[in-house]
């Protein structure tokens, strides 16, 4: 499955540790990420990681992936603190239209990765192949 990573800057650290947690889930898969949370996430687990552009236009590129159903699942590290990017509406309307399941926090992030060990996001793959 292709996953998506992205993190505000004071996010990033529970990011890297949530990805050092999971490492063993998330090596069977495609990881995406805006590139300063990328690189973190590499530099904390030795993943291999598709990096996108920094910030906002990460954003925007990992939008159009969205929109083009070539994305499994986002997890998005957000800080409430931090004035709303105006690409995140996008980013989360495309992934409602295209149902793909996103997580904005560490519990919501932690079901899904939980789900997608147990084979509960497998409908995915199953939707690509009509």
């Amino acid at each position: 499955m292709n996953i998506a990573f992205i993190a505000h800057d004071n996010k990033k650290e529970l990011m890297a540790s949530f990805c050092i947690a999971y490492k063993s889930i998330l090596q069977d898969h495609h990881i995406i990420a805006t590139r300063s949370t990328g690189i973190m996430i590499n530099k904390a687990t030795g993943l291999n990681v598709n990096l996108l552009a920094y910030g906002s236009l990460g954003a925007q590129q990992l939008s159009a992936r969205i929109a083009c159903d070539e994305i499994d699942l986002l997890i998005y590290f957000r800080d409430s603190n931090v004035e709303e990017d105006p690409n995140n509406y996008l980013l989360f309307k495309h992934c409602d239209v295209n149902n793909i399941p996103f997580a904005t926090n560490i519990a919501s992030a932690e079901v899904l990765i939980k789900g997608l060990e147990r084979g509960d996001l497998a409908w995915r793959e199953l939707l690509r192949q009509d």
